[in-house]
């Protein structure tokens, strides 16, 4: 990355004595015609073997020209000739650098410097091997001393720029952002607006999310037709990370419409990536499959081909796709950074989380603290994370009832595959008219297993202790489901639960066990439709059975925030109709419109909002209005600890088994026990 000094040789005073039988030679050097001037200078020794000058340029053209290793010994076999000549000892410590032995390079020249401590090139040398070894803070101070030596020497500005640009880039991938922004601002003071600069400054304000900076350093940079494209491709992404998203796809079909004008296959590919790219975000699925086929044509195994087909993949729920495709990018080339953190993207999207963790690790291995995949395992640990929950709540309804109840719950993930539940609930009710009291407590174990990616067995056994005036009893608990993926797109869950009727008092008292068998059902597409479908049949200890058909149409109507609106239908049956006990209807109907709404309100808040309104009808009975709503605010105080407030009202008939309208205001607070899952050394992640 860092210009070295090519023909400092040519300064010397050797060179000023030179033959001028040799002048082509030096012209050759001079343009880069390495090749011609090994050719040239290894005839001209046949007739001079001992000068010393055609020596030099024959051995700098023989490592230049791809054989570094040889011109080192050349010049080892000139040192012992003249041990101790200053440009030898600079050719053959250079040689070392075209060789990309760095390591070998840093002794030699600071020996060089130690003995040399004026001599330019020497201490231009030192700085730029201390900066291909990544020593940006100490090479910067070299070069300074170089540019002390030769305040006007352009090589050494060169060098000073490459370096800086380096130090930046080492200090955004360590999430330093303003010293990355401070370094790259002083390269302006030797090369206003240039370009390089303006491009790494923009790819800054990209990842801390300010698109406005963004985008103004991209209309810097556009002062050229090639480079106003480069521009609108970089504003295309800066205005999908402001979640403008139409914008964005507006900007990047302007920018085809412009390359297709010139001739430059990289660009053209840049532009045509960027515009598929904001197809997708736009979810315009189809025409983005049909660009990427056409463009495939045109270029065959292209990795950012690939890597759209990959992208597609993840948006349209085609994981085993998108996989498929990042592996023919590792195939291609292993150290791909879209190839390795988008196959574990891929990867945890499948649910296979162990394959995931170690892609993001392989990511790390190549790019050292790289913001993405270091968030990405971080995101992992989050959910493997032990957990304790607090959840604490009043409730009160029109039938006169008030109710209390707490629920703990702790959660412990042993690995990516088996997690396993304890919680203790209680709830105390009271009837204000009939002064009748009684308490629940349950204890509960559960059990959770991954079968397979996307197939969850979940078991909770416990048991329910109730009280009520001078009475009690204990009855057993269980709840089983099994959550499935039948095909992409498609979320089944198949479940049983025994639970013991508690809303009340008047209901603990009467010990009615509820046996429920249901199944759930969603459909998603990729056209924001979705269909929710919920069956239940319940087998009460009262001999009453009740039959449960829950259908919700919905429309995805924006992203971010994420509004979701539809049509609800429920059909409710009992067997037997005992309404002084609870609510039983032979045939119970509602239809309601709901809107649901969540979002971030800033970095640490976010909101949830939903409301149904529509009409129930019970039985023959005249249809009635029904309403519900709930609202909550989440804070985070940090990522391991958050609180969420929350209110719901709803006088829908078959909210509670009472059948009453009731109000519920509660906290829930979520806390991570532990810094890391207590597998995280088993992983052996990068640190």
């Amino acid at each position: 990355m860092i210009r070295k000094v090519v023909f400092l040789i040519l300064l010397t005073s050797s060179f000023l004595k030179a033959q001028s039988d040799m002048t082509k030679g030096f012209g050759l050097l001079e343009k880069g015609d390495f090749q011609e001037a090994e050719l040239f200078f290894g005839e001209y020794l046949k007739t001079d073997p001992n000068n010393k000058t055609a020596l030099l340029c024959y051995g700098r053209a023989v490592g230049l020209s791809g054989q570094p290793q040889k011109s080192t010994g050349l010049f080892a076999d000139l040192l012992e000739d003249y041990p101790g000549d200053f440009e030898i000892l600079i050719n053959y410590n250079e040689s070392f650098l075209w060789a990309k032995e760095y390591e070998q390079a840093k002794p030699l020249y600071a020996d060089l410097v130690d003995k040399f401590p004026t001599k330019f090139g020497a201490v231009l040398g030192y700085a730029n091997t201390l900066s291909n070894l990544k020593e940006y803070k100490l090479a910067l101070s070299w070069v300074e001393k170089a540019i002390e030596l030769d305040p006007d020497n352009a090589s050494a500005k060169i060098s000073r720029k490459f370096m800086r640009l380096g130090y930046a880039n080492e200090f955004v991938n360590n999430q330093q952002y303003g010293k990355g922004e401070q370094t790259l601002k002083k390269i302006f003071e030797d090369f206003p607006e240039d370009k390089d600069v303006l491009i790494n400054l923009a790819n800054l304000y990209l990842i801390i999310k300010e698109a406005d900076k963004a985008k103004d350093i991209y209309l810097r940079y556009a002062t050229t037709p090639k480079d106003s494209i480069t521009a609108l491709n970089g504003i295309a992404l800066a205005e999908h990370i402001d979640e403008n998203d139409k914008e964005a796809l507006i900007i990047a079909k302007g920018a085809t419409v412009k390359v297709d004008k010139i001739d430059d296959v990289k660009l053209t590919e840049s532009t045509y990536d960027r515009y598929v790219q904001a197809l997708i975000w736009n979810r315009k699925f189809i025409s983005a499959k049909n660009k990427i086929d056409s463009l495939e044509v045109h270029y065959p195994n292209k990795n950012w081909i690939l890597a759209l087909k990959a992208t597609l993949g993840l948006y349209t729920g085609d994981a085993k796709s998108s996989v498929e495709s990042y592996d023919r990018i590792l195939v291609n080339d292993s150290s791909s950074f879209d190839g390795n953190l988008g196959k574990a993207n891929a990867l945890f999207a499948s649910d296979k989380i162990i394959p995931a963790y170690n892609m993001a690790n392989q990511t790390l291995k190549f790019y050292k603290n790289q913001k993405d995949a270091k968030g990405f395992i971080e995101k992992l640990n989050l959910m493997h994370t032990p957990t304790i929950e607090e959840h604490a709540a009043y409730t009160f309804d029109n039938g006169n009832n008030t109710a209390f109840f707490t629920n703990t719950t702790v959660d412990v993930p042993f690995s990516t595959k088996f997690r396993t539940t304890i919680s203790y609930f209680f709830r105390s009710t009271e009837n204000t008219v009939t002064d009748n009291k009684a308490t629940s407590h349950v204890a509960l174990v559960g059990l959770q297993y991954k079968l397979f990616p996307k197939t969850v067995l979940k078991s909770v056994f416990g048991i329910n202790n109730s009280r009520f005036l001078d009475e009690a009893y204990t009855q057993p608990v269980i709840d089983l489901k099994l959550d499935l993926q039948p095909f992409k797109l498609q979320n089944l869950t198949l479940g049983y639960q025994r639970e013991v009727q508690s809303f009340n008092a008047e209901l603990i008292e009467r010990e009615i066990v509820q046996n429920h068998y249901g199944l759930n059902y969603n459909l998603g597409t990729n056209v924001n439709f979705g269909w929710y479908t919920q069956l239940m049949r319940t087998q009460q200890s009262d001999d009453n059975v009740r039959n449960l058909l829950f259908t919700s149409l919905y429309y995805n109507v924006l992203r971010k925030p994420a509004l979701k609106m539809g049509v609800n239908y429920q059909y409710i049956t009992f067997k037997d109709q005992v309404p002084t006990i609870y609510f039983s209807p032979e045939k119970y109907q509602a239809f309601e419109l709901f809107a649901d709404i969540r979002g971030k309100i800033s970095e640490k808040n976010t909101y949830m909002t939903s409301a149904a309104t529509g009409i129930q009808k019970v039985e023959d009975d005249p249809n009635t209005n029904i309403f519900r709503a709930e609202a909550s605010v989440q804070h985070h105080f940090s990522k391991r600890f958050s609180l969420n407030v929350y209110g719901k009202y709803s006088n829908i008939a078959s909210a509670t088994a009472a059948g009453f309208e009731f109000t519920e205001i509660g906290l829930k607070a979520k806390w991570l026990f532990l810094k890391k899952p207590l597998f995280h050394k088993e992983l052996n992640l990068e640190q």
